[in-house]
């Protein structure tokens, strides 16, 4: 039997080796995927565990998981789960992975929403839920609204709403806007589909194992985005705001997109890398 030290060792050199990782990217990986094959156990655990020996069932497993992760599989799939603006989330096959960029989403939507005041918040293509249930933790007195289209997303999402205790988010089912009726809303936020369909990317790497559908929107990516843009005027209070996730290089067509339908004071933000990853609008 190996020490539990050796074997992340070995384990980060083989991530290293066919994944062309940095150590630290490995390590981080390693010890995720062990954490995982051994019930979940925390971070502070293995570093206080290193010297233990490692039984043979339990290195099966991981020897296992870390050659789905060789395979490409992503980190989300394998364990289940996603971190998430503080939130410990549910994630499947069935749902895109939740990524620290879109994390400049909820930032930008709180900072519209006052902490006194509620507000009626639609999330478009929720997903796991993370955006609203991230914007619902944070606003307790705001009403949030999650729809999808896909019924197994959905479950996922109101999976996620009951294990945080979150008591002021509903979830319908819904293609875009087509279950919401007359209702209106003060901030519409959405991470819809972006890429271009003929991107190579889509089929490399992580992007391979999400669903296409929550990726790939037309031959420029903006197919879902100017739907959302047109529509979303019947259901937005009076100087209520469009909030919008996009590719890197896409916020100059959202900006004229948004200009186009009416909205103003259109402005983006950048996410944690420098790249304009937001691009909001009032409707007046």
């Amino acid at each position: 039997m190996a020490h539990l030290r050796n074997l992340i060792a070995c384990a980060r050199n083989r991530l290293v080796e066919k994944l062309a990782y940095d150590q630290t990217e490995a390590r981080i990986e390693v010890r995720a995927l062990l954490a995982h094959a051994l019930g979940d156990v925390s971070h502070a655990w293995l570093i206080a565990h290193e010297e233990d020996l490692i039984q043979p069932d339990v290195r099966d497993r991981f020897e296992s998981l870390l050659a789905r992760r060789i395979d490409g599989e992503p980190i989300a799939y394998i364990t289940g789960k996603r971190e998430f603006f503080g939130l410990d989330l549910k994630v499947t096959p069935d749902t895109l992975i939740p990524r620290p960029d879109t994390e400049t989403l909820v930032e930008a939507a709180l900072a519209k929403i006052p902490e006194d005041k509620k507000f009626n918040v639609l999330d478009l293509g929720t997903g796991t839920g993370a955006i609203a249930l991230a914007i619902a933790i944070n606003r307790p007195i705001s009403q949030i609204t999650a729809v999808d289209r896909s019924e197994k997303a959905l479950a996922i999402a109101k999976q996620n709403g009951t294990t945080l205790n979150v008591s002021n988010t509903r979830f319908l089912l819904s293609n875009w806007f087509s279950s919401i009726n007359d209702e209106r809303f003060d901030i519409i936020v959405s991470n819809p589909p972006y890429i271009e369909a003929t991107d190579p990317h889509l089929h490399q790497d992580d992007l391979r194992f999400e669903p296409l559908s929550a990726l790939a929107s037309g031959i420029d990516g903006l197919d879902d985005i100017r739907k959302i843009i047109e529509t979303s005027k019947q259901f937005l209070n009076a100087d209520g705001w469009l909030m919008l996730e996009h590719g890197y290089n896409q916020a100059d067509q959202v900006s004229a997109l948004l200009s186009i339908a009416g909205f103003q004071d259109i402005y983006s933000t950048k996410d944690l890398a420098g790249i304009l990853r937001v691009t909001s609008g009032c409707l007046k």
